[in-house]
């Protein structure tokens, strides 16, 4: 892995030949195993059937963004799906904007700016951009904060919206134990409170551990394998519906927890590992996808 070397962050040039960006104060690169835009497609367009459901979806579409980043994942499903008419509105989550502003500088080395750089422009500069995308027209906001109380205070509106409920969710945010606070059963809860039960929704995300998948499936979520990353032989996709998900987690998987040191999901920010409790076993046994 090679590097360029600038205040926070760095560009790195990974296995595959792809440049990503690492974070310099927490060590962690920004989609380590194939890079930004072959991860973007696998894991989000793709898997969560995005062309498909944008083809038939009718008024906005909207994709929460968690975890805006350099902006890779919502500017790769702007150019997988450009052609396919429509309304999509993305609203980003993110505490800085301080990695896209370093990847802009870095644009023609990552590859993914192209065609959109008035686009991230706006956004830097407003917070927000309103453009057309091909064949689609886009509403693009960036809001600013800790998500996990931007979250708390969103449920505490309901049934006011402060925002509208997603159609799909890309989750990226930093790992468990370099953020655990983005990985509590209280955020889970808080964001499947969020869904509408009548609007279809997936959220995919690069972990495949034990206690996410039993930490989705507390917080209301059915919970399935996803796709294979390069390395990562498997990820994993939440959903609202099982008619979103191609390979549910089975009974078999469900035995398996109880042989896990890490299965009992975090109730506080404080990253731990801990066997699955009696409790939260018996709430596993009765949860739709395992009846």
């Amino acid at each position: 892995m090679t590097s360029i070397l600038s205040p926070g962050y760095r560009i790195v040039k990974l296995a595959s030949g792809a440049r990503s960006i690492q974070d310099l104060d927490c060590g962690e690169t920004f989609h380590p195993v194939i890079g930004p835009v072959a991860e973007a497609k696998a894991l989000y367009v793709e898997q969560m059937r995005l062309p498909d459901r944008l083809r038939v979806a009718t008024g906005e579409f909207v994709i929460w963004d968690v975890g805006l980043g350099a902006a890779a994942n919502p500017l790769t499903i702007l150019a997988a799906t450009r052609a396919i008419p429509g309304k999509i509105r993305i609203i980003s989550f993110e505490k800085t904007l301080e990695p896209l502003r370093f990847a802009v500088e870095h644009g023609e080395e990552l590859g993914y700016f192209a065609g959109y750089e008035s686009t991230v422009a706006g956004l830097l500069q407003d917070g927000a951009a309103d453009f057309t995308n091909g064949f689609q027209t886009v509403k693009w906001e960036v809001h600013l904060g800790d998500f996990p109380t931007l979250l708390r205070n969103a449920v505490a509106e309901l049934p006011l919206r402060s925002f509208p409920a997603p159609h799909a969710i890309l989750f990226d945010a930093y790992s468990p134990a370099r953020n655990p606070a983005m990985w509590t059963l209280p955020l889970f809860h808080d964001l499947f409170q969020m869904l509408k039960p009548d609007r279809p929704c997936a959220m995919p995300t690069y972990s495949r551990s034990t206690m996410l998948r039993v930490t989705l499936l507390l917080a209301g979520f059915y919970v399935g394998a996803g796709h294979a990353t390069g390395e990562k032989e498997e990820t994993t996709i939440a959903a609202n519906t099982l008619a979103l998900i191609d390979q549910p987690l089975d009974c078999k998987w469900l035995a398996r927890t109880e042989r896990s040191t890490s299965a009992e999901p975090m109730v506080e920010a404080v990253y731990r590992q801990a066997p699955i409790s009696p409790k939260t076993r018996e709430l596993l046994s009765v949860h739709p996808q395992f009846r």
